[in-house]
Formats: structure tokens, sequence, C-alpha cells
């Protein structure tokens, strides 16, 4: 009689064995699962379908703040294009000057009723002289708040001759709210001309 307890204590302590070892199992596969459905779901929460031309494009979500310094060069280049290149017509001087300002504090505003005061605006439109800005690169400083320090160059295109000169100018970056005028969130403030000198005149 006693063997036969034995027996049946020993079946239960191995069907008690087996059954924890069973939930165990079910647990590690449940969570297993549960893992992964949640990688699944994150990573088509970030990734949309658009249909163009009758064909499924996929494009990914990505962290704004990663692209932020990329976005901060943009700015200010597209900043200096829109100040500094200009053709002899006041529309194309005011629309130009206009979609800078949104890009930048009082301290741009400064400088273009500066410029308007001395009559360089006019002194363009009565000579029919262009200007040429191109970027060569933006270096951001590694600060709060962003310090950005623009290196370039400008053409003064004339009738008969064509100046090079140096530029370099330095401002601080504010994040904004984006929008259609600001598309990159970034506001230039205390923004200051270094250095814009002659380098060369060539004939044309």
């Amino acid at each position: 009689m006693f063997a036969s307890l034995k027996t049946i204590d020993s079946a239960f302590q191995q069907v008690k064995t087996l059954a924890l070892l069973f939930i165990v199992a079910v647990l590690v596969l449940a969570g297993t699962i549960a893992y992964f459905a949640f990688q699944s779901t994150n990573a088509a929460a970030n990734r949309i379908y658009v249909l163009e031309g009758g064909q499924l494009l996929t494009a990914g979500a990505q962290d704004a703040r990663a692209n932020r310094p990329v976005e901060a060069r943009s700015h200010v280049t597209r900043f200096h294009e829109l100040f500094f290149t200009l053709d002899p017509d006041q529309k194309a001087i005011d629309s130009n000057v206009n979609k800078a300002l949104y890009l930048a504090d009082n301290s741009a505003k400064r400088q273009y009723e500066n410029f308007k005061e001395k009559g360089f605006y006019n002194d363009l439109i009565a000579a029919n002289i262009s200007l040429e800005m191109t970027v060569d690169s933006v270096v951001i400083a590694n600060s709060r708040p962003l310090v950005a320090r623009c290196y370039g160059h400008q053409r003064v295109i004339r009738a008969t001759s064509v100046t090079n000169r140096n530029f370099l100018s330095e401002c601080s970056l504010r994040d904004v709210t984006r929008s259609e005028n600001n598309p990159h969130g970034f506001l230039m403030e205390n923004w200051r001309v270094l250095k814009n000198e002659d380098l060369n005149t060539q004939p044309r």
C-alpha cells in the first residue's frame, strides 16, 4: 500500500513539473509573439504608402531632430540666396527680399532698410546690375543656441565687368513653428555680415 502511495505521489510530482514547464513555455512563447508583434506594429507605423502613377511607393518616418543640422544649413543657404541674388527689377527684388525676411529676425530687416536708405536697390536698377550669391558652405557650431557661419562668394555683374567678392556672415538659429514661408522651422537671429570684400574685377 505504501509503495502505491509513493508511486501516486511521484506521478503527481511529475505531472506538476510538466504543468509548470508547459506554463513557462506558453508564457515565453506569448512574450516572444507580443515582442515581435510590437516590433512589426512599430515598423508599420513608421511607414506609409504613396500611390503615384499607378505604382505603390513606400515612405518611411524618421525622427525630425536627426536632420536638424542639415535643415539649418539649408535654411541659412536659402536666406542668403534670396537676400543677395538680385536682378535690376523692383518686383523681383521685393519678391526675393520678402521671402528672405520670413527666415530671419529684425537684424535682416534693418540691413534691408539700410540698403534702401542708401539707394542700393535703386542703383542696381538704374545701372542694370545683377548680383549672384553662391553659398560655398555653412558651418553649424554644436552649441545652444545653434550658431551658423555662412561662407560664400558674390558676383556683381555690370554691363562692362564682373566683380567677384568674398563673403562671410554669422547668426544664431532659434527653433520656431514650421510654415509655408518657413518650412525648416528656424529663425536667424543677430545676423551680421562679417566680410564682403572685392577679390577681383574682370572685363566682360
